[in-house]
């Protein structure tokens, strides 16, 4: 069986979005995005979360703060979606957060609400946005 890395992953989920936004187009909700996403992605064999709960331990107690992932595939890869006019810093801080309290390396920040979606994916690693 064949294990794929994060940068594998995020190339095929990227794939997937763009499918689903070149079906639905912008100006739609967050969450039927978030649907269609989870519903693809599960379709093309991956192993996928929707709204992944992460705890934060703080001196060592957990705590359950109500952070949750959008969608987490093959528990590597964190996807964080929005629908809005435009990504702002506190959109790139929120996903930094998931990578830190997860201890995940990758994640996409992915805007639907954009006419051609290139232009609305960022990717997130070790906390830099490329």
């Amino acid at each position: 069986m064949f294990i794929m890395n994060e940068n594998e992953i995020s190339n095929r989920i990227i794939g997937i979005s763009i499918e689903v936004h070149d079906a639905l187009g912008p100006g739609l909700l967050e969450s039927a995005y978030k649907e269609c996403l989870y519903y693809k992605i599960a379709e093309a064999g991956f192993k996928v979360e929707k709204e992944k709960a992460l705890s934060l331990v703080f001196e060592n107690v957990k705590l359950e703060c109500g952070y949750r992932i959008d969608l987490l595939v093959e528990n590597k890869l964190v996807v964080e979606i929005k629908s809005v006019e435009a990504l702002h810093d506190i959109h790139l801080a929120q996903t930094l957060t998931y990578l830190k309290l997860g201890k995940f390396k990758l994640g996409l920040l992915i805007n639907f609400n954009v006419v051609k979606l290139k232009f609305g994916i960022k990717r997130v690693i070790n906390g830099v946005l490329e």
